[in-house]
């Protein structure tokens, strides 16, 4: 019986896209479904692993206890899924390997953001550093326990690769193994820039809940007045409203701009394959110029007003000690990891990269826990 999925790929998807019935495969081979294609499985696969479902717990920008309103990482990469598979089918590209590539690109995440990540990279500098995708291919690779015959997920080249080089320089060390040279499909490519526009609308939404944004220090930012501009003149009274709708706006025109860009891109460069956007070697997809200036001054305005707020850089402080007096704690005695954390550390891996591992899964939730139980004398053990 013909596979349904394949012959929907080759009959509905532009050149350049990526085919999974011609993927590089899997590291362990396994047969394939009869009516999944493999890049649904591998779809599916980071959807029922532990690292994505810990995503539910983990800071965007705000802490887990500030409140229920505000993004997590999970939410935060289902957003950044659905932007993507709107790009991936406007361009008639692979919209399973982009979903896969987006679920999967933060599941190396630590506790507390960017904060964490940052902390834990400078303790694990003399044990060759920490970084976030380096981490999601360490998961997807070898974390997760799922298959009796072998670690990790087992996905398919083109996710593994996109997970590595879904944001560009494509040379860095990180990418030895998936062709350094190479850009990765544009599916991947795509789900960057969806992992901008998501974090950017998402926090403006979250800034002005929280009311670490001011909503008229906004209007001087040019990207979104445009934006707000259109919501005043259907004359919307509610705040609320204009503020979803606002932001449902500045979405869509990121993304409209962004597929028209690609389009033409591919056509000024002859694209007409899947290798073709492969040896390529740079970035296809960007948005035009006029408005990359503008989403720049935007995400500059964030940085400043929301990212570097008092209230965030408090929590951003707490969140650092927590991480940097975990490890050290871990370090100076690792009988403290739970068993099955230690007896890797004395078999299969340095002691530096186990405790690593082992925060970095962490959620915040369970972090703040296991601080408190670590330095609380009172606190049951």
């Amino acid at each position: 019986m013909k596979h349904a999925g394949l012959d929907f790929e080759e009959r509905v998807l532009a050149p350049y896209a990526a085919r999974s019935a011609r993927s590089r495969g899997r590291v362990h081979p396994e047969c394939e479904h009869p009516f999944r294609s493999a890049f649904q499985r591998d779809r599916d696969r980071i959807i029922h692993s532990s690292a994505f479902r810990r995503l539910e717990y983990k800071t965007q920008v705000f802490l887990n206890h500030e409140g229920d309103y505000y993004r997590t990482r999970l939410t935060h990469t289902m957003e950044a899924a659905q932007i993507s598979r709107t790009i991936a089918r406007a361009l008639g590209l692979n919209e399973d390997l982009a979903e896969a590539v987006a679920l999967a690109h933060d599941l190396g995440h630590t506790p507390f953001g960017h904060a964490g990540e940052r902390v834990l990279h400078e303790c694990m500098l003399p044990y060759g550093g920490f970084e976030h995708n380096a981490q999601s291919l360490r998961i997807v690779e070898k974390l997760e326990r799922r298959y009796p015959g072998f670690p990790g997920l087992n996905l398919t080249f083109e996710v593994r690769e996109g997970i590595v080089k879904h944001s560009p320089p494509y040379d860095r060390p990180l990418a030895r193994d998936f062709e350094p040279g190479l850009a990765p499909a544009l599916e991947a490519q795509i789900v960057d820039l969806a992992d901008e526009i998501a974090y950017t609308a998402h926090d403006i939404d979250d800034g002005l809940q929280s009311g670490m944004l001011d909503a008229g220090d906004l209007l001087g930012v040019e990207l979104w007045r445009e934006s707000a501009a259109l919501v005043w003149a259907s004359h919307v009274q509610d705040p609320a409203v204009t503020r979803y709708q606002a932001i449902r706006h500045l979405i869509d025109r990121l993304v409209t701009d962004l597929v028209g860009n690609v389009r033409e891109t591919l056509e000024r460069n002859g694209i007409r394959s899947y290798e073709d956007v492969r040896r390529f070697g740079k970035p296809l997809a960007a948005f035009r110029e006029p408005l990359r200036e503008k989403f720049s001054e935007l995400k500059a305005f964030l940085f400043e007003h929301l990212y570097r707020h008092p209230r965030v850089v408090r929590m951003t402080r707490k969140a650092q000690r927590v991480v940097r007096e975990l490890f050290e704690e871990y370090m100076a005695e690792p009988r403290q990891l739970p068993e099955h954390v230690f007896r890797r550390a004395e078999s299969e891996e340095s002691l530096p990269r186990v405790v690593a591992d082992y925060i970095a899964g962490m959620t915040d939730r369970f972090a703040l826990e296991e601080h408190r139980k670590l330095f609380d004398p009172s606190a049951r053990v």
